[in-house]
């Protein structure tokens, strides 16, 4: 029994992107075009086209056509940023306000495996570039891990920047989000409540013992994280 006409459409398609015929920003042709090629209804051919799409192989701009996606990346290898330097290679000004310091003891299972037995430094603090809030930033800092952290005057070092100095990683994780601020954020970064936030989570540990967890909340227009890599098949074609 023959598949159905949509779905030879799919896979004729599918084909094409794969191999690499359609590259990532081509545009597949307008579902007119492939309805007369196929001798089917506009029906058929979308239905085709919305099951590229559900596989993310893909994406369709309003009066513009249907394009083939760019190649998504479940886990891409980001640097640890120092946003003190950052700002500072942009030409613009840098400020920081330490707003509240705490040592204590983990609170919930993420946190106790985070300390590993000893105590957390929580930090919340702000960063501004140009005197313009860029990050909010909420930090645990595993005193096991970095226990000369409890002297550091973080009043006027931001715990970013003294931990890539001080206390160095040998594993990483980021998590990034869309959120939306709440109401003290938004007071802090200078936002109206509901306002699209980045959100960027990042654990780091050293030889398997956590060193520090972090929430960095930037206001959406103001920041944006860039990850260059390449495939695999380009590498195996140098």
């Amino acid at each position: 029994m023959s598949a159905p006409l949509h779905r030879r459409i799919y896979a004729e398609l599918e084909g094409r992107i794969l191999s690499g015929e359609l590259a990532p920003g081509d545009r597949i042709p307008f579902e007119h075009e492939l309805t007369a090629r196929y001798g089917c209804s506009r029906m058929t051919v979308s239905k085709a086209i919305s099951e590229l799409a559900g596989r993310g192989l893909v994406t369709r701009r309003r009066r513009a056509g249907t394009f083939v996606a760019q190649p998504k990346a479940h886990a891409a290898v980001l640097a640890i940023p120092d946003l003190r330097a950052e700002v500072r290679e942009r030409g613009q000004t840098y400020d920081y306000a330490l707003l509240e310091r705490i040592e204590r003891g983990p609170s919930d299972a993420d946190e106790v495996e985070l300390a590993s037995g000893g105590r957390l430094l929580d930090l919340t603090c702000l960063h501004r570039a140009d005197g313009a809030p860029l990050a909010l930033e909420r930090r645990l800092i595993a005193l096991g891990a970095a226990p000369q952290a409890v002297d550091v005057d973080f009043q006027t070092v931001p715990p970013g920047s003294w931990l890539l100095d001080s206390a160095p990683w040998t594993e990483a994780e980021n998590r990034i989000s869309a959120v939306e601020a709440d109401a003290a954020t938004a007071r802090l970064l200078q936002l109206r409540p509901g306002a699209a936030c980045l959100c960027v989570e990042r654990r780091t540990w050293r030889d398997g013992q956590g060193v520090t967890r972090v929430w960095q909340t930037f206001p959406g227009d103001r920041y944006d994280l860039v990850a260059r890599f390449s495939s695999a098949h380009a590498k195996d074609q140098s």
